[in-house]
């Protein structure tokens, strides 16, 4: 067992008697969806619990202003704790209904659970705050709220500015069908748009005259599908048209722009990735006659996991157990598979190499296993990781089955099943952190691991040094 298990009891006691104020919190965010940097009243309702239980606040972290930090304590080793508020466009749904029933068409909703996780880490982070007052130990915490995980990679640019420089241990979670400790590490990936400048011409009198982009946005996706099969089957490269330069098919178009994602598992690939797709943008300028300019908006390392910190947090889990749930939270679930397909169903257990068994609740902790595996997704939590020992957990907040970027996980946000898993996870999470706080050999583990893990390699910011937080950008469709 990790240096301060004995310490368990205390903690969870003090998780549990602030539960209710931090459901609040959850549900509140819960409630005003809000997306890629622009979290102005979940941010002000992280701001506004961390003054209640006494942080010292700083706010407009890396230039962000939805994006803040609370600190507590003196001396010691730092403890961080990371938390999100970030919604997503377009699943706006009713809360606590097994059927697709959106309170606003086209709306934004927590349709990856982000209200609950950062509520639960503002509630470890307290807990962990209130047990140092207790007992006059020297330590800190801080509580991270940082938005735009989804694809504004705001803790990237935090990294950059040297916002974790100091910390000697993060820690964080995610929703999940599961409750355990996440083991696998992510994508690298970066943001670019693309825009194409041609000249306008009447299609039909005089098409010579024109210069179309939108024709040069099309020849880039032609060009990058080809590229598909002669680049490395684990990387992703996805695209959305932004503008596609008016409504006129009579008028050639003279402006066009394309947004591509680009994955891939490590960073110097990813690094080598963007070049080929900025030599197929410059070609498909160079084929229309037109002008090709690129911005970088966003960008994320792959994850660098930490196996004392999982171990220590494994510990923990197999202490604690799964979440309580009751027979009205598996009476939900069960409606909530209803709506989800036996493909849903079987890639939730899939994910984790897991037999599949008939349940709609995780009753068990995710057992611990020595392999590093890749999730498809990509998190700007990546970049912490290469900077300071990270480690993540799991939490129970989802019928087995659920999808994470779907209705069904808005429609459970605010449910009792949910409530209990972001209860249960910051259990885990406030224990992993007082582990740290009171193990030196523990510390100096995870540094050591970290440092094994990357080689030799220095972090190299996957966002150039000139790009700033896309704050406007990033609300463009």
């Amino acid at each position: 067992m990790t240096d301060g298990n004995s310490n368990l009891p205390l903690v969870w006691a003090l998780v549990d008697r602030k539960t209710e104020v931090f459901t609040e919190l959850s549900d509140r965010v819960w409630e005003t969806p809000e997306t890629c940097y622009m979290e102005t009243q979940s941010a002000a309702a992280h701001r506004e619990m961390l003054e209640a239980q006494g942080f010292a606040i700083t706010e407009n972290i890396a230039g962000i202003p939805t994006a803040l930090m609370g600190e507590a304590g003196s001396g010691g080793p730092v403890i961080a704790i990371l938390g999100e508020y970030d919604a997503l466009a377009g699943l706006s749904q009713r809360a606590g209904v097994a059927t697709h029933d959106p309170l606003t068409a086209g709306a934004n909703g927590h349709g990856c659970g982000h209200n609950l996780l950062g509520s639960a880490s503002l509630l470890a982070a307290t807990a962990i705050k209130d047990w140092l007052e207790q007992t006059g130990t020297p330590g800190r915490v801080r509580y991270y709220g940082c938005p735009a995980e989804e694809g504004g990679a705001a803790k990237a640019f935090m990294v950059r500015d040297g916002a974790f420089s100091d910390v000697d241990i993060a820690i964080s979670w995610h929703p999940s069908n599961f409750a355990g400790v996440q083991r696998e590490t992510s994508l690298a990936n970066c943001r670019i748009d693309f825009t194409f400048t041609g000249r306008a011409a009447h299609a039909a009198a005089v098409p010579e005259l024109g210069r179309s982009a939108l024709d040069a946005v099309e020849l880039m996706s032609v060009g990058v599908n080809y590229m598909r099969e002669h680049m490395p089957s684990d990387c992703r490269i996805h695209y959305a048209i932004l503008d596609t330069g008016g409504i006129s098919p009579n008028v050639v178009q003279a402006h066009a722009k394309v947004r591509y994602v680009i994955r891939a598992p490590e960073l110097q690939g990813l690094f080598a990735l963007i070049e080929r797709v900025k030599k197929v943008a410059e070609g498909a300028a160079l084929m229309t006659e037109t002008k090709m300019e690129s911005v970088t908006l966003a960008g994320v390392s792959n994850l660098i996991v930490n196996t004392p910190l999982m171990d220590a947090m494994q510990d923990i889990w197999d202490s604690m157990g799964a979440p309580a749930f009751d027979t009205h939270d598996v009476a939900f679930a069960e409606q909530i598979r209803s709506t989800l397909s036996p493909e849903d169903i079987a890639a939730s257990w899939a994910q984790e190499r897991l037999e599949p068994r008939d349940i709609p609740l995780a009753d068990f902790v995710l057992p611990a296993h020595n392999e590093v595996r890749q999730m498809g997704g990509s998190t700007d939590v990546a970049d912490v990781s290469w900077v300071v020992p990270t480690v993540q957990a799991y939490g129970a907040t989802l019928a087995i089955g659920t999808q994470l970027h779907t209705w069904q996980v808005v429609a459970q946000g605010q449910s009792p099943l949910a409530h209990k898993g972001m209860v249960s996870v910051a259990k885990a999470m406030a224990a992993t952190g007082l582990a740290a706080l009171q193990s030196e050999p523990l510390r100096e583990a995870a540094w050591a691991d970290l440092k094994r893990r990357l080689k030799g390699q220095e972090y190299k910011s996957p966002i150039p040094v000139s790009a700033e937080p896309p704050i406007a950008a990033m609300t463009t469709k």
